[in-house]
């Protein structure tokens, strides 16, 4: 009988071992993981076109992402009933906000937002080359600390919209000639307006490395019928990333975009 008490005793001393060994990596990791969404939001009209802006922050709060990245986004336009629209979403998911114009626009501006869990450490607006006479174009980029103490940055964007790709490809290149001297690892996400494979994604894709299975990804557009995906997450460097989990968040009356999810974990140099 004493053998048996002993080798039960013995069983439950190493079952709380592993127990409290998965927990501490739990705890650690858990200060390493980072939520973000890339969320095209038609400035801010929402498919009934009742800019219920409840609607669109109802999809982050019930995903609960450290970041997203928001395109079409208007600040203060007629259009859009001359919201801010980024300070109204951060308002409501308790996050937050920063906007940053890529062209004036009806009265008020059009550009990208930021909405974060963390400060800003540093943030910058930078425009992107286009055609003369096309859409203006512009990258958002936050800097913050994350709670584990890593300091990483976030970038925000959305590309051309024309199928001809000429400014794509100039915007992609702009991309990774500015943010490829980031001294910390890195994210970007937005509404590329690029399918996988194509010449865009090709050029990003030779800095950036992609969270999206090659083989079997996700399509986000459009949210009541996703046959495409030109919404993305990508990140850099390659080695201080691991993708977690992906997902495509299609309601179809926040928007026409899905919106992308991608869970990372930030690793150890």
């Amino acid at each position: 009988m004493r053998n048996i008490n002993q080798i039960n005793a013995l069983r439950l001393f190493v079952a709380c071992l592993i127990s409290s060994s998965v927990w501490s990596q739990t705890q650690v990791d858990s200060s390493k993981i980072v939520k973000v969404l890339s969320f095209n939001i038609l400035h801010g009209k929402t498919m009934k076109g009742d800019f219920n802006l409840d609607v669109i922050a109802k999809v982050i709060i019930d995903v609960n992402p450290d970041f997203v990245a928001l395109q079409e986004v208007d600040y203060k336009t007629n259009r859009a009933k001359k919201y801010d629209l980024v300070t109204e979403l951060g308002w409501r998911t308790k996050m937050a906000p920063i906007y940053a114009r890529a062209m004036h626009y009806d009265g008020g501006e059009y550009g990208e937002g930021v909405l974060s869990k963390h400060t800003f450490l540093n943030t910058r607006n930078i425009p992107l080359p286009y055609i003369p006479g096309d859409e203006p174009r512009a990258a958002l980029e936050i800097t913050t600390v994350l709670p584990s103490k890593d300091t990483i940055s976030f970038i925000g964007t959305h590309l051309d919209h024309l199928k001809l790709e000429t400014n794509k490809i100039k915007q992609a290149k702009e991309i990774n000639k500015v943010f490829s001297n980031n001294q910390y690892p890195t994210i970007l996400a937005g509404d590329l307006n690029a399918e996988p494979n194509s010449n865009t994604m090709n050029i990003l894709e030779s800095f950036w490395t992609a969270s999206y299975d090659k083989n079997n990804f996700q399509p986000t557009y459009s949210s009541a019928n996703p046959v495409k995906k030109i919404d993305y997450v990508l990140f850099y460097p390659k080695h201080r990333w691991k993708v977690l989990k992906t997902e495509a968040i299609c309601d179809t009356i926040a928007s026409d975009h899905c919106a992308y999810l991608v869970t990372l974990q930030l690793l150890d140099e």
